[in-house]
């Protein structure tokens, strides 16, 4: 499921195209940023996801016959229609030639640094705002979220959220953006074979009620599914059905088969797991898992491990899928840079009411820097078309006396090329969501323990390169008539 149609778009990025057509703007280059400005769940990182559906937003960018007649049925307010026969046939020709860099999937991310630059004509570049902040903006919280849930359980999670995602695109995203982060598997089967996922899934609670009695359903299913049994046992009574699991598992034994495990799903999982174990090891069947699941995040999972409940994996739906405890990352688009072609580059800035909002000037790029034993010191915000330090940064804008010193060590720059020219660059393996998962895994390896806790985590230093810091510290005075 791609990042969506050329329509699946705010309408007012359809409105300045046109004005940019219409005022002959169209050769005239941009530059564009999208970032995020907090992380999300009140966390210390977030994870980059979306990047393999926004370069299949590029490389499907077009604007159909259909697309151009609805278009020219949409009324403008004052009368008459919204957009102009002649613009309109220019969409019809119309094909993307921007260059897109950015992070590779996976890769460990904090706010006001850019995920993702887009420069070109600024037609182009404004047609891509809406789908490109829609790909990455819930993937990367998706993402996050599982890599928080799987850091709290250090047992494999399953994601089988989709019954309750925000539909059947978002279900999509969300599983895959589930595995990026760390999930083991989802239950989503489009997703598995969309993405090549991993899929996981036994059986549920109706399976057992359509028997007449629990030990008939587990027994039919053990028959049926020998080499992928999990029974779930609180359908009635956990305490029984853990019982009935271990008649069938000891059956499965006498057969040469294995009962792989039970799913605890209800009630109090740390007493109930507990007494499930101890039931089971004394039965001679000390390899059958535990696997719990039931409205399970990072904080619950937490608190069952500081229990010692003995789950040997977990099952994580609705809270993982929907990003239950914040709706959306507030992930943000903006303008830093305009040209003529051949000439130089000319700052852009918002200043707004908010310091929070105000923007930086240039054409961007990430330089992340790390300590000889391999975790991350800092990272470098810095304009690529101009000289960069010696590795000084301004750790906060609002405080030019925080500072911070990086020079001599190891570093890397973080956006790569997804696209040039408006075609595709970004390799397959970049592409594809397992090896995303292996970069996520590794790039949380290089956080310090206190970035990854859960409550109140240790600020990571992202800062500005000094020479960019006074540029844009002096065009804020300038646009403000400040000497």
């Amino acid at each position: 499921m791609t990042c969506g149609h050329e329509l699946l778009t705010d309408l007012y990025e359809l409105t300045m195209a046109q004005g940019y057509w219409e005022t002959g703007r169209t050769e005239e280059q941009a530059c564009f940023h999208m970032y995020f400005r907090q992380n999300p769940f009140k966390g210390g990182y977030a994870v980059a996801c979306g990047m393999d559906q926004l370069a299949e937003l590029v490389e499907d960018f077009r604007f159909s016959e259909e697309d151009r007649a609805y278009l020219a049925s949409l009324p403008a307010p004052g009368g008459g229609q919204l957009f102009k026969p002649g613009f309109l046939d220019f969409l019809g020709e119309f094909r993307l030639s921007a260059d897109i860099d950015a992070v590779h999937e996976g890769t460990i991310v904090f706010p006001n640094e850019p995920l993702v630059r887009v420069t070109g004509p600024i037609l182009d570049c404004q047609l891509l705002e809406t789908a490109l902040l829609n790909c990455v903006n819930f993937q990367t919280l998706i993402a996050t979220k599982a890599a928080r849930v799987c850091l709290a359980a250090e047992a494999p999670v399953a994601e089988f959220g989709l019954r309750r995602a925000q539909g059947a695109g978002g279900g999509m995203w969300a599983s895959r953006a589930a595995v990026v982060g760390g999930c083991s598997s989802t239950s989503n089967v489009l997703a598995g074979k969309a993405y090549g996922l991993p899929v996981s899934g036994t059986h549920a609670h109706s399976w057992v009620m359509s028997f007449d009695t629990e030990l008939e359903a587990f027994r039919a299913y053990a028959r049926c599914m020998p080499k992928n049994c999990i029974l779930l046992v609180d359908t009635y009574d956990v305490e029984q059905g853990v019982e009935n699991a271990i008649t069938v598992g000891l059956e499965m034994a006498e057969r040469g088969e294995k009962l792989a495990g039970i799913r605890i799903d209800s009630g109090d999982l740390a007493w109930l797991a507990k007494a499930a174990r101890k039931r089971l090891d004394a039965a001679g069947l000390p390899d059958v898992k535990i696997v719990l699941s039931n409205d399970l995040d990072e904080y619950t999972i937490s608190s069952l491990r500081d229990q010692k409940a003995p789950a040997d994996s977990y099952g994580v739906g609705t809270k993982l899928a929907t990003a239950f405890d914040q709706p959306t990352l507030g992930g943000v688009y903006k303008l830093s840079a305009t040209r003529m072609p051949g000439q130089e580059w000319e700052d852009r800035i918002k200043i707004s009411e908010q310091s929070a909002k105000l923007t930086t000037p240039g054409v961007l790029d990430v330089r992340r820097y790390y300590h000889a034993d391999g975790t991350i010191a800092g990272d470098m915000v810095f304009d690529v078309n101009s000289p960069v330090g010696d590795g000084e940064v301004i750790v906060d804008p609002a405080d030019s006396l925080r500072r911070k010193c990086l020079a001599g060590k190891r570093h890397e720059t973080l956006l790569r090329p997804l696209a040039r020219g408006g075609a595709v660059v970004l390799e397959p393996e970049y592409r594809n969501a397992m090896v995303a998962q292996e970069r996520c895994r590794a790039g949380l390896a290089t956080l310090d323990e206190s970035q990854k806790r859960m409550l109140n985590p240790h600020s990571y230093p992202v800062g500005l390169e000094y020479g960019l810091f006074e540029r844009r510290r002096d065009l804020v005075a300038r646009m403000r008539g400040i000497e």
